[in-house]
């Protein structure tokens, strides 16, 4: 199963994500942890260069092809495997953060889907969790831990429109797409998602 994790900055994806972990292996499923942009020597490569806040100048487009170029990556070297020797894949974003991101707030529409199609080799999630939180709130979160990335400062106006854009892709996708309550408690978040793990993976 390719489980991948969605949500506006400082949502709060990395607890649960720990929490994905220990579910996992009270269980003995064997899975990976990876994440987006990144999860191998070429692709953490991008990510630097996409994160950069010294890169101020980089043009939509380019960002969109970085990021779809550090997927490509991701998918042949790791998340296939991994799949195809019946591991759980744990994804910290995938395809629905270049959506929300670039697709949604940059303006770029169906061009994002565009230049994925070849990078993801038919490779989607099966079960994504989208964390919903207010982006005044996330954005307060990310600022206490010091040194935000290139996107993270972004104007609030962008941070509204990547919040719309996952909204947007809960309705498109309802079958593959569980949104998540991020205003929760964490324990209570954790409950939700244990809840559609045991349905999806235990069943």
């Amino acid at each position: 199963m390719f489980i991948s994790i969605e949500g506006p900055d400082g949502a709060g994806k990395s607890t649960q994500i720990n929490n994905i972990k220990k579910f996992l292996e009270d269980r003995n499923i064997p899975y990976i942890l990876t994440r987006e942009p990144g999860g191998t020597k070429i692709s953490e490569k991008i990510r630097d260069i996409i994160l950069d806040k010294e890169n101020v100048e980089m043009n939509y487009v380019t960002e969109a092809l970085l990021y779809a170029a550090s997927r490509a990556q991701h998918v042949s070297q790791v998340i296939k495997p991994a799949l195809e020797e019946g591991k759980v894949v744990i994804c910290d974003r995938f395809i629905d953060s270049s959506f929300a991101y670039q697709g949604y707030a940059r303006g770029l529409g169906d061009t994002v889907w565009d230049v994925n199609r070849a990078a993801v080799d038919g490779c989607m999630p099966d079960v994504t969790f989208v964390f919903n939180l207010n982006p005044e709130v996330g954005l307060g979160r990310v600022k206490t831990r010091g040194e935000e990335d290139r996107l993270e400062l972004e104007k609030m106006a962008f941070h509204r429109k990547v919040y719309e854009g996952y909204l947007d892709l809960e309705k498109k996708y309802p079958d593959r797409i569980v949104p998540i309550d991020a205003s929760k408690s964490i324990e209570d978040i954790k409950k939700d998602i244990y809840l559609v793990l045991e349905e999806r993976i235990c069943r």
